[in-house]
């Protein structure tokens, strides 16, 4: 039987922080064991904000490829390659720009969201309002089925299923509607208590030297109020117990160290040492897989030329279908 199809990607626009390990990560390992799984770089749309400075995108692309094959994504198991290097998404997204109704993508909610975000950049672009068209090229190039995302990318996908329909009913019949598959995603606080991100300077980077990141650890905010040592505290008000949940494996560890906190039996900088430790056995072997792959440069980029050569396969019979459906003339 053919394995279902499942498309995701991530844009380079930073380093890899803790919260994109225990969330989409995470997620992806289990899903390339199951289905035909295209996980792809979106450096198109890492130029829906950031084409003021797209001489950073390359260096993130390398970044974020680095991480994918340390934390375990197989180009055996997985099709991994770089959008810009399969010219059927910019192909494809053009030719729904075309049907893209321009009140659904002003009404967007996300869209007036990132405006509000992101005032310092100038963003009055079609690129950034159309961003949802060529997310639903990325996912209907490849027929997926199933795309995994998180609650806040849930109207994007519903966008990609409507322009689905509409293609299929202004044409005729050519993509399934991809159908949403939720991220079980934990709550990962950043060292402030904000959810992680690389934009609010927060962020614990999968790449981090772990002394460094030691020092970050140390100085997360706790809960309020335990102001001295002797001052009980609650786990479920504070950061640090988050990261616990989800890193410090050992549930008899986390009880124990729920029981000192409430009690004040142990301090916080106690806690934050335990969950050093427990991040570390998760960290060490990525950041050698890491190390790795970064000595072995060639290899990376016969992964990504491999990658796109899948890719490129699959989505110039997507494509000749579409031009075949509109009316063109194929040679």
């Amino acid at each position: 039987m053919m394995k279902e199809c499942v498309f995701s990607g991530m844009r380079p626009t930073g380093r890899l922080h803790l919260g994109h390990l225990a969330g989409a990560l995470s997620n992806w390992l289990k899903l390339q064991e199951e289905f035909e799984c295209y996980y792809c770089i979106v450096d198109w749309h890492a130029l829906m904000s950031e084409y003021m400075n797209s001489s950073a995108i390359k260096g993130y692309c390398k970044e974020i490829l680095l991480d994918w094959l340390a934390v375990g994504l197989d180009p055996n198991k997985a099709v991994i390659f770089q959008q810009s290097h399969v010219c059927g998404h910019a192909e494809l997204h053009l030719a729904l720009s075309m049907i893209a109704p321009l009140g659904r993508l002003e009404r967007n909610p996300i869209y007036k969201e990132q405006l509000e975000n992101m005032a310092d950049k100038d963003l009055q672009t079609y690129g950034f309002l159309g961003y949802p068209v060529l997310m639903a090229a990325d996912i209907l190039l490849y027929k997926a089925t199933k795309v995994p995302v998180g609650e806040d990318q849930s109207i994007h996908l519903e966008i990609a299923k409507e322009l689905a329909r509409r293609f299929n009913s202004v044409f005729r019949e050519v993509f399934p509607e991809p159908e949403m598959l939720l991220t079980p995603t934990p709550r990962v606080p950043g060292i402030d208590g904000r959810k992680m991100s690389k934009s609010y300077n927060n962020a614990l980077f999968i790449s981090e030297d772990l002394n460094d990141m030691w020092d970050k650890v140390r100085t997360m905010m706790t809960d309020p109020a335990r102001m001295k040592r002797t001052d009980p505290g609650e786990p479920e008000k504070c950061p640090v117990w988050e990261l616990h949940k989800v890193f410090t494996l050992d549930e008899d560890k986390r009880a124990e160290l729920a029981h000192g906190c409430r009690t004040a039996g142990i301090g916080c900088i106690d806690c934050k040492k335990v969950l050093m430790d427990w991040i570390k056995v998760k960290l060490e072997p990525i950041q050698e897989r890491r190390r790795y792959f970064e000595t072995h440069g060639l290899e990376m980029m016969d992964i990504l030329r491999e990658g796109a050569k899948k890719a490129s396969e699959v989505a110039s019979k997507t494509m000749d279908e579409v031009k075949s459906a509109v009316g063109f003339i194929l040679l």
